[in-house]
């Protein structure tokens, strides 16, 4: 991945008057050592992201990435973010994106231990090329997540739908689905339901109706997944949140792999077993996925 800009941003209180926030934004050299030893993010993964999709200058969907950024800081306790000065540095980064996809990532850290002040930076790079996943497919195995369905619900503390930067468990996963194989996993819980891939939403076909596991089940609320829900509503499809059995991925007439910046991927094996490919579909979906969204 090629680094191309990066950006650090003084916090500033929700309820800061000025309308300019020029003066909290910093550029900084993407190659170069930026943070403390003892900052938490790299000592314990202690803050949260979000990645957005850049086309062609155009940040997407940033309204829905920074709604989930505040959502994720008050699930992990961490200052509220300001969402205009957040808004105000995406288009900054924005700017330096010029033509093609690119990726934006914003952070939020719990800063450096005992320090009590955060720390946040935005990075754009260039997008890894996403061609082949979005025409020919991504085979997937499925992997258990450790814990049953109502899980989330009698354990906020695990943090299951935040987006935190501890990733750790979902790189590993990745790299267990290549093993065996294929090109990415989907987590399943411990009692047989669907909840999401390491780094993206799941949503299935079955008729004219698509469906997706619900948030509820400790899974993030992909904002990709939200905006493509809308469109096919516009088109006149039924949309839905649910709870999803496994022996479901198999039989569905198509399922999706959907994340901010490899966007639509048609899952074309669910543990080694073939299932269709819409093309004319996933092609259909990609080019709203392209096209620009606020």
């Amino acid at each position: 991945m090629a680094w191309r800009f990066a950006l650090r941003i003084d916090p500033v209180a929700s309820d800061d008057p000025r309308e300019s926030f020029d003066d909290t934004l910093r550029i900084i050299d993407p190659l170069a050592p930026a943070l403390p030893f003892g900052e938490l993010s790299a000592q314990r993964g202690d803050g949260i992201f979000e990645s957005l999709g850049v086309v062609d200058g155009h940040p997407q969907e940033v309204g829905p990435h920074l709604r989930r950024l505040a959502h994720s800081a008050e699930l992990c306790e961490l200052p509220a973010p300001h969402l205009a000065q957040w808004r105000a540095a995406v288009e900054r980064v924005a700017a330096e994106a010029g033509e093609g996809e690119n990726v934006m990532k914003l952070l939020l850290s719990r800063g450096v231990e005992g320090e009590g002040s955060p720390t946040a930076w935005i990075t754009l790079a260039d997008a890894p090329d996403n061609a082949r996943a979005r025409t020919e497919g991504v085979r997937i195995v499925t992997l258990d997540r450790g814990y049953a369905l109502d899980v989330p619900g009698r354990a906020p503390w695990l943090l299951l739908g935040a987006k935190t930067l501890s990733y750790a468990t979902n790189m590993a996963a990745i790299r267990e689905a290549k093993r065996r194989g294929a090109d990415d996993a989907v987590f399943v819980t411990s009692d047989g339901f669907v909840l999401e891939a390491p780094t993206a939403s799941v949503v299935l076909r079955v008729g004219d109706r698509f469906v997706t596991p619900a948030p509820s089940a400790g899974i993030l609320h992909g904002t990709t997944q939200l905006s493509l829900f809308a469109h096919l509503e516009q088109r006149g499809f039924a949309t839905a949140y649910d709870t999803v059995a496994v022996d479901d991925l198999a039989g569905a007439d198509a399922v999706w792999l959907l994340s901010s910046v490899r966007l639509a991927a048609p899952v074309s094996a669910v543990d080694g077993h073939a299932i269709p490919v819409d093309r004319a579909l996933t092609d259909e979906l990609n080019a709203y996925l392209l096209s620009p969204r606020d």
